[in-house]
C-alpha cells in the first residue's frame, strides 16, 4: 500500500539515481463523471493520479506524469530526463484535484454514511489506483509516528478506508466565510470549485439527508455543497435547514445563484429565510428574483412571524365550482410539475381568474380520485369550509387543525377573501419546543 502521508517529501531521484528533488502533492483528474455512472451499474471504474507535483532545485515546481518515473524501494525514480518533463505552471488547476491541499486534513462526504469525515491520509494501490480515504485515528498516527513502531499496521489498508467512489469534495470555500471564520486562499495548484451545479452522489441522496451533512458543515462549506446541486434540489436540501442557519449559508451563496435557489422555494419558505437576512440583502435579493415570486414573498413579508399570515403558503390550487373531476386533476398535475404545488385539497371558487376570491367549498385529492371524470366540483365540494383568519394566533391554528384532522387550512381575509395555506407540517413547528423549532422569529 502507499499512502499520501508517505509520498509527500519522498525523495526523487533521476535516472543516475542522482536526487532531484521530493514529492509535494499527487494530482487527480476532477472528471469522474463515468466512475460515477459505473458505480451505478455495480462496477467501479479505478481511479489513477494524473500527475504528481515534484519541488526540485531552487523550489522549482515540477510536473511528473505517472509514465515517466518507477518506484523502488521506497524511492520514486525518474524513466527520463528531468528537462523534458513540464512545469506546475503547465497543468490546468480546472482539470485536477490537490490531494495535498484540497482532500488532506479536509472534511469530505461519506455519501453512503450520509456524513461528514475528516480525511487523516489517502490510500493508494501499488500501482497508484486510488483507493480510499483513511479518517481513523490510525490515519492520523501513520503521520506522526516513525513506520517502526506502527510495523505492519502501517502499511496495510484500514478496515474503515472509505472507497474513494463513496466520497464526494466539499469544495473550496469563500475568501471570507460569514461566520467570521477566514479561510486561507488555495495554494497554487489548488483547484478552484465551480458554483455550476453538478451531478454526483450527493444529488442522488434525500434532500433530508443532504441537509443533515450540511448541519455538519461550516456555513461556507455548506454554501459549497448546496452550489453543486441543481436549482430544484437546493430549494428542498435549503427547507429542511433550520431558517438561522439557512440565512448563513445563503450570504455565502454568489448573490445571483442565491436569488435562482430561492425562486425555487416555496414562497412561505423563502419569506422566512429573507426575513432573517440584513434588510438591504434581502431586497438586493427580492429584485433579482422574477418579479411575479419575488411580489408572492414580499406580500408574506408583510404579516407577523407569530400569525396565521406568518406561516401560511400562497402555493395552493383554486378552481371554479363548475370545473370536472378530470379538468381538476389535470389542474393538480400540472400545478405540481410547473410550480411544485402539493396542497391536499382543491378549493372551489366562483370565478378562478380574479385575483381575489371567496372560498366556496373544498374537495381533497383522495375524493377526487375516486369520483367519476365528469362530476363537478361544486357536486362534491364541502361547503362549510373551516377556515382561519390571517392574524389568529398559530397555536389556535394548530388545534384547529388536530380538531379537524385537516391537512391544511385557507387563511382568509375578514372580507373571507382566500389569502393563503396553511399545511399541517408548517403548523407543527408551532408545538415543538423553541430550541427545536425550525423557523426563528423574523428580524423585521
Amino acid at each position: 500500500m502507499l499512502y499520501l502521508s508517505q509520498l509527500l517529501g519522498a525523495p526523487v531521484t533521476d535516472q543516475h539515481s542522482v536526487r532531484v528533488g521530493k514529492i509535494t502533492d499527487v494530482l487527480l483528474p476532477v472528471a469522474r463523471n463515468k466512475a460515477e455512472e459505473a458505480t451505478r451499474i455495480g462496477q467501479v471504474e479505478p481511479i489513477y493520479p494524473s500527475a504528481l507535483l515534484v519541488e526540485g532545485e531552487a523550489d522549482q515546481p515540477w510536473r511528473i506524469p505517472l509514465h515517466a518515473l518507477e518506484r523502488r524501494e521506497g524511492w520514486i525514480h525518474l524513466l527520463v530526463p528531468l528537462e523534458q518533463l513540464s512545469p506546475q505552471a503547465a497543468f490546468s488547476t480546472d482539470q485536477e484535484i490537490s490531494l495535498a491541499h484540497e482532500v488532506l486534513d479536509k472534511q469530505v462526504i461519506d455519501v453512503k454514511r450520509k456524513k461528514a469525515v475528516r480525511v487523516n491520509d489517502i490510500c493508494l494501490a501499488d500501482d497508484w489506483q486510488v483507493l480510499g480515504v483513511d479518517s481513523s485515528t490510525l490515519g492520523l498516527m501513520r503521520r506522526l509516528a516513525p513506520s517502526w513502531l506502527l510495523g505492519a499496521r502501517g502499511s496495510h489498508a484500514p478496515a474503515t478506508l472509505i472507497p474513494w467512489e463513496r466520497i464526494e469534495l466539499i469544495g473550496s470555500t469563500p475568501p471570507q466565510d460569514r461566520e467570521g471564520v477566514e479561510s486561507v486562499p488555495p495554494p497554487q495548484g489548488a483547484q478552484q470549485t465551480s458554483q455550476r451545479p453538478q451531478s454526483g452522489p450527493l444529488a442522488e441522496l434525500h434532500p433530508a439527508d443532504i441537509a443533515e451533512i450540511v448541519q455538519q458543515l461550516s456555513a461556507g462549506q455548506g454554501a459549497r455543497l448546496i452550489e453543486r446541486l441543481d436549482d430544484e434540489t437546493a430549494a428542498d436540501t435549503m427547507e429542511e435547514i433550520n431558517t438561522e442557519r439557512q440565512s448563513q449559508i445563503l450570504e455565502n451563496i454568489e448573490v445571483e445563484r442565491a436569488a435562482d435557489i430561492l425562486q425555487a422555494m416555496g414562497p412561505d419558505e423563502a419569506a422566512d429565510l429573507l426575513a432573517q437576512l440584513p434588510e438591504e440583502r434581502a431586497q438586493q435579493l427580492l429584485r433579482l428574483m422574477n418579479p411575479e415570486e419575488s411580489e408572492e414573498v414580499q406580500e408574506l413579508l408583510e404579516y407577523e412571524a407569530d400569525t396565521a399570515g406568518g406561516l401560511m403558503t400562497t402555493d395552493y390550487t383554486v378552481l371554479n365550482q363548475t370545473r370536472t373531476v378530470a379538468e381538476a386533476l389535470a389542474a393538480v398535475r400540472s400545478d405540481i410539475q410547473k410550480y411544485d404545488v402539493r396542497i391536499a385539497y382543491v378549493y372551489c371558487v366562483a370565478d378562478e381568474t380574479q385575483d381575489e376570491n371567496r372560498v366556496l367549498g373544498v374537495v381533497s385529492l383522495w375524493d377526487l380520485l375516486v369520483a367519476q371524470p365528469t362530476q363537478m366540483l361544486q357536486d362534491l365540494m364541502e361547503t362549510d369550509v373551516i377556515t382561519v383568519q390571517a392574524d389568529s394566533d398559530p397555536r389556535s391554528v394548530a388545534e384547529i387543525i388536530a380538531k379537524y384532522n385537516l391537512l391544511a387550512v385557507p387563511v382568509v381575509s375578514t372580507e373571507g377573501i382566500i389569502e393563503g395555506v396553511i399545511t399541517v407540517d408548517d403548523v407543527l413547528d408551532v408545538l415543538l419546543p423553541p430550541e427545536r423549532r425550525r423557523k426563528p422569529r423574523r428580524m423585521y
